[in-house]
């Protein structure tokens, strides 16, 4: 089982200062920091996946790469842009989440090839329209005529790929993006793909999907499924479920929600391969939007606030030193709390002291929470949100690691 990790130029500084906050003067972003396959170990995945719409833009206005970025990709190339591993593998795709609310896809098929041709990809999924819908096997409800023409739309695109990659000289593997809105269209989408001449078929628009509907859908497909097709999930990751994702024919998927979850869920920050914790907010007084406008506002008090701040990180790290109690860095936490926590919201002090108590950074074996301690589990700006990140991802690679594939 193959785990792609979709790109969206995420990079941590290796000689970022924690104590002052403060990155090196000379720092050059593109050469001197690194990508989580260059920091952790072993690599938390087998390939990178990186979307049109990120580097070029789509509809929605530009991508998250600049031009001079943009640039150094084509000329380089995606192994070489990345500091790759020749074995990793690379895909790509169109980022249709970024033109789901068009009539159409807003590329066509010559300017996507030149996109995964002119990067070097080892291959590229063919251009589709995400169908946000599902039916169950056997729903007597017709489906939204729009789904259907999503569908249609898709397929007669996937066609016009595969004649493009043969008539070019077949630079890349074509995998064909299959849309459903439910078991049997999916299946009637992958029997279609496959009679085109497709090998390998990605499975799009699931994300909303329950794993029992997912499984309803692998299954279908098994009644049409050559031996030889391969499934890509589309932005799944669901371990718990991914060996029965196999025995379907599922070979890879791709997610970035192992790495989100460290700075976008409220809670589940932290993971281990058994548990997972909240990391602990000290908001930076200089650099929290939120608190920013709470200051500006003139409801919280800007020097208290930097005292509160500096209290806590220097509880943090003497705890994590073992010359501050739990109950000492917890009165700090709270104490910052109470200033900078927004009204309405729920107070994390409960879950920070089960975070400090365990302290999850001291028993893990990767580098970044041997090299920087309670550092990664602190909820504070992107290089520390970001490492935490990289360190949910190599939970991520254990877990599947663990997995008794047949």
């Amino acid at each position: 089982m193959k785990f792609y990790f979709p790109d969206s130029q995420d990079m941590v500084s290796p000689s970022y200062d924690f104590v002052n906050d403060e990155y090196p003067p000379y720092r050059v972003r593109q050469r001197d920091d690194v990508y989580a396959h260059e920091i952790v170990r072993p690599v938390p995945y087998d390939g990178i996946l990186v979307s049109k719409a990120i580097v070029d833009g789509s509809v929605n206005g530009a991508g998250k790469y600049s031009t001079p970025q943009r640039e150094r990709l084509y000329r380089l190339g995606v192994k070489n842009f990345f500091r790759a591993d020749a074995r990793m593998s690379t895909l790509g795709d169109c980022g249709a989440f970024n033109y789901i609310d068009e009539e159409i896809p807003p590329y066509d098929v010559d300017e996507v090839l030149d996109f995964y041709e002119g990067c070097g990809f080892d291959a590229g999924i063919s251009i589709d329209h995400i169908i946000f819908g599902y039916l169950p096997l056997g729903s007597k409800e017709q489906p939204n005529p729009a789904w259907v023409q999503r569908q249609e739309i898709s397929l007669g695109l996937a066609a016009d790929f595969l004649a493009a990659v043969r008539r070019r000289g077949e630079k890349i593997q074509p995998v064909g993006a299959a849309q459903g809105w439910g078991p049997e269209s999916y299946a009637d989408s992958v029997a279609r793909l496959q009679k085109m001449g497709y090998q390998r078929i990605a499975l799009g628009g699931m994300v909303p999907l329950k794993s029992h509907e997912i499984l309803a859908c692998l299954q279908a497909i098994d009644e049409i499924r050559r031996a030889d097709t391969e499934l890509h999930l589309l932005g799944i990751n669901r371990v718990d479920r991914m060996m029965e994702f196999a025995a379907h024919g599922v070979t890879s998927f791709d997610s970035t929600s192992a790495f989100r979850q460290a700075f976008m869920d409220d809670r589940n920050n932290f993971h281990t391969t058994t548990e997972s914790f909240t990391a602990i907010r000290v908001p930076q007084v200089d650099g929290n939007p939120t608190l920013k406008r709470m200051i500006l506002a003139g409801n919280v008090s800007q020097a208290d606030a930097i005292t509160g701040e500096r209290a806590c990180l220097r509880a943090l790290r003497a705890y994590d030193r073992g010359t501050v109690s739990l109950e000492e860095a917890l009165e700090a936490l709270k104490a910052y709390e109470d200033l900078v926590l927004p009204p309405k919201k729920k107070s994390y002090i409960d879950a920070y002291a089960h975070t400090l108590r365990s302290a999850p950074w001291r028993t893990c074996p990767c580098k970044l929470c041997h090299d920087h301690g309670i550092e990664i589990a602190i909820f504070r700006g992107t290089e520390r949100n970001k490492r935490r990140g990289f360190h949910n991802l190599s939970v991520l690679e254990a877990k599947i690691s663990l997995i008794p594939f047949a």
